[in-house]
């Protein structure tokens, strides 16, 4: 477990302070609960713009980086589909510095035309370089799209289109900062060098005054049960074919969702995992395959994609895939299989909780979940999951009525 102390400000901003005097650093990471899936069709990529808009300037920092490298900083954020989340890292004797940029950002942003329009350009570049001009890139657009028919994660964090984000207007961009860019949607850690009482005075000091938001928020519409098998086929200027299988899964904190994580494990994690020794090693039409979850806060997709070698078509590949899902739902689990991929998560775990960054933001995105101890709970249910536990769920996630499958082709 991550040690953490915790306070609220009467605004409603939540703070853990991890208090770590082996290293002379600081980390301070916050985190907004909004992504992706707190946006609206018609205005997707919301979310991943306002992050751009984030490292412009805001009324009293005319540009975001310039202090923080005068005082050894750095800084970096990311978009999901459930969170944005900003973090600095610099010499604990100038977290100051940190609260200072961030409570600026947070209070008054600046939201001007030339500041919304700069940032429209960098990603509207950001969507065809990444997405419209990259082999596969599109794929997300196609599969989400095709797995959703209501949520929010029907789109990636980018948008749904070019046009999406050629239509914000200076009232979405504004609705959407006093939405939910306030101290009452936001999770702060802050980690190193630091002890409670110094991270009390200075929270209280620049963020104590920035009001809580008084916009509401969203409803967000809920995906119902799959019935029916979906399928799209896209043919692309790509080297080969590929195939990207999904599956409706259990939402985060909910029953399944590790069983299903585990599923994902045996069978496609690694180069030991089932599907790379059955299909890639032994086998002839797949160059290339995996398994994962996508880890999103409402049901999300159990997520099996591969490419082919050169002249297999994406059809014949999922036949193979589903002899192998087949044989794995109706045979038991080898206990040495299960053991390795229970001492890989804890390896994992131990390797993330090395740097003082990675244990800032696991306590941030646990606290956004409702508890930080969730961090350490979670994984001890993950090692006590019996083989036919998670048997049980591989039967009632993996059916084909549950299933969308794209066959991304190639045209040459």
């Amino acid at each position: 477990m991550i040690d953490y102390q915790k306070f609220v400000l009467d605004n409603g901003l939540q703070v853990l302070v991890h208090e770590d005097h082996t290293t002379k650093m600081a980390v301070l990471n916050i985190l907004y609960k909004v992504g992706s899936r707190n946006e609206i069709p018609g205005k997707t990529g919301l979310a991943h713009f306002f992050e751009h808009l984030m490292f412009g300037s805001s009324k009293n920092v005319p540009v975001f980086d310039t202090p923080l490298e005068k005082v050894g900083g750095s800084c970096n954020a990311f978009t999901n589909t459930d969170i944005t989340n900003y973090y600095i890292t610099l010499p604990a004797i100038n977290i100051e510095t940190a609260f200072w940029l961030e409570s600026d950002r947070m209070l008054q942003l600046n939201l001007s035309e030339k500041t919304i329009e700069t940032q429209r350009k960098v990603v509207l570049e950001e969507f065809k370089q990444r997405y419209l001009n990259q082999p596969y890139g599109d794929v997300f657009h196609h599969l989400k799209g095709l797995a959703y028919d209501t949520h929010p994660y029907q789109w990636p964090t980018i948008g749904k289109n070019l046009e999406d984000i050629i239509g914000f207007t200076a009232a979405d961009v504004a609705d959407f900062y006093y939405t939910h860019y306030r101290p009452d949607n936001a999770t702060m850690v802050v980690a190193g060098d630091v002890t409670l009482e110094q991270v009390k005075n200075l929270v209280e000091k620049w963020f104590g005054d920035i009001p809580k938001g008084i916009l509401p928020k969203k409803g967000i519409l809920q995906e119902l049960p799959q019935k029916v098998k979906k399928t799209l086929t896209i043919e692309a200027d790509v080297p080969t074919d590929a195939l990207y299988k999904v599956y409706h899964m259990p939402a985060r904190l909910h029953d399944g969702y590790l069983e299903a994580d585990l599923i994902t494990d045996i069978l496609g994690f690694g180069r030991s995992s089932t599907l790379e020794q059955r299909l890639v090693k032994n086998g002839k039409v797949f160059a290339s395959v995996g398994g994962y979850v996508l880890g999103s806060v409402d049901p999300g997709l159990l997520v099996f994609s591969g490419k082919m070698e050169k002249g297999q078509s994406a059809e014949e590949a999922e036949k193979e895939l589903d002899d192998v899902i087949e044989d794995f739902k109706n045979n038991p689990i080898q206990k040495s299989i299960l053991t390795k991929v229970k001492n890989q998560a804890e390896a994992m775990k131990t390797y993330e909780s090395i740097e003082l960054l990675n244990r800032a933001m696991s306590l941030a995105y646990y606290a956004h979940l409702g508890n930080p101890e969730h961090y350490q709970t979670e994984y001890e249910k993950k090692t006590r999951i019996k083989p036919e536990e998670i048997l049980s769920w591989a039967n009632k996630i993996l059916k084909e009525e549950n299933s969308s499958v794209l066959y991304y082709k190639s045209r040459a």
